[in-house]
C-alpha cells in the first residue's frame, strides 16, 4: 500500500504542472506570435511482481504481473499553428503568415528567432541612421543576416519612418518624388524556417534559439525548396491560445489532482484499519 502513496504522489506533480503550464498560456493570451503549449506525460518505471510462470495446475500462464510506479512530465511542446492577424495602427507591425521566423541579434550577439512583428525604428548613430528593431531594442536582421538598417537620406531627402513600407516579401521600399514605393537595395526582412521548429528553445521575451533537435535554420531567400511566407504590414500576429480549450484542460487537470489527492487518503485510510487490527 506504500507503492500507492508515491505512485498517487507523482500524478499530483505532474498535473501541478499541467496546470502551470496551462496558467502560462492563459497568462500570455494576449502576447503577440506566443504559440501555445501542451504537456506530454510519459509512465515511469514497471515493478515485476511475477514473472510469465504456470498456473498450480501446470497450466501455461504467459502474462506476467507487473504494477506501474507513477508518471512524470515527458515534454512541454509549443503548437507553431498560425494565430490571428490583428491590424496595427503601426507602420512598422509585421505578421507572418507561413512557416517562417523573424531574426534578431542579442545584446550578447547571437541570433534569436521570434514571431513577433512588433517593432520600431530606432536612431542608432549620429547621422540618424535608422535601424528596425524589437521593442527591447534588438536590430532585426535581413536576408543578409545584418540588421535592417535605413539611412538618413534617400535621394536628398530625409526619410521619415512612417513613410517607409514593407511588400509581402519583406522587401523595404521608400516613396519616391511621385510617392511610388521604390524598393531599397539590400534591405529585405530575412525569413528563417526550421525542420523541427517544436525543437527550438524557449528563451522568453518571445524569442527562440537553435537547438540539436531545431535542427539549423534555413534562409527562405536561399532555399527555393522551402514555401515562402508572407509579411502583413500593418497586422500583429496573434497567440494562438484558444480560452475554452484551456479552460477545460484546466478542469481535466484539476480533477485529475483531486483523483489522486484521493488515492492517497483513501491508502491512509487502508494503512490506518491495518494497523487497528491488533487491537
Amino acid at each position: 500500500m506504500v507503492r500507492s502513496l508515491w505512485t498517487a504522489a507523482t500524478g499530483m506533480i505532474a498535473q501541478q504542472q499541467n496546470v502551470d503550464t496551462i496558467a502560462n498560456n492563459l497568462a500570455n493570451v494576449n502576447t503577440v506570435g506566443y504559440k501555445t503549449e501542451t504537456n506530454e506525460f510519459k509512465s515511469l518505471l514497471y515493478q515485476t511482481l511475477q514473472t510469465k510462470t504456470t498456473t498450480a495446475n501446470a497450466e501455461h500462464k504467459p502474462i506476467g504481473a507487473q504494477v506501474g510506479l507513477g508518471v512524470r512530465n515527458a515534454a512541454i511542446t509549443s503548437q507553431f499553428t498560425n494565430g490571428a492577424l490583428l491590424e496595427s495602427e503601426s507602420a512598422t507591425s509585421f505578421a507572418i503568415q507561413g512557416k517562417g521566423f523573424f531574426s534578431v541579434r542579442g545584446n550578447d550577439g547571437q541570433t534569436y528567432y521570434t514571431r513577433n512583428g512588433d517593432f520600431n525604428f530606432n536612431l542608432v548613430n549620429a547621422n540618424e541612421d535608422l535601424v528596425l528593431s524589437t521593442s527591447d531594442g534588438l536590430p532585426v536582421l535581413g536576408t543578409n543576416g545584418q540588421p535592417i538598417q535605413l539611412p538618413a537620406t534617400i535621394g536628398g531627402q530625409k526619410v521619415i519612418a512612417n513613410r517607409v513600407t514593407v511588400d509581402a516579401n519583406g522587401q523595404v521600399c521608400y516613396p519616391d518624388d511621385q510617392n511610388n514605393p521604390q524598393p531599397i537595395a539590400g534591405l529585405q526582412i530575412g525569413m528563417t524556417q526550421f525542420q523541427n521548429p517544436k525543437g527550438l528553445n524557449k528563451e522568453g521575451d518571445s524569442l527562440y534559439s537553435v537547438t540539436a533537435a531545431s535542427g539549423q535554420p534555413m534562409n527562405e531567400a536561399n532555399n527555393n525548396a522551402l514555401e515562402k511566407s508572407v509579411i502583413r504590414q500593418g497586422y500583429l500576429e496573434g497567440s494562438n491560445v484558444q480560452v475554452a480549450d484551456e479552460m477545460v484542460n484546466l478542469i481535466v487537470a484539476q480533477r485529475a489532482y483531486e483523483l489522486n489527492s484521493k488515492a492517497i487518503t483513501t491508502t491512509d485510510d487502508m494503512m490506518q484499519t491495518a494497523n487497528q487490527l491488533k487491537r
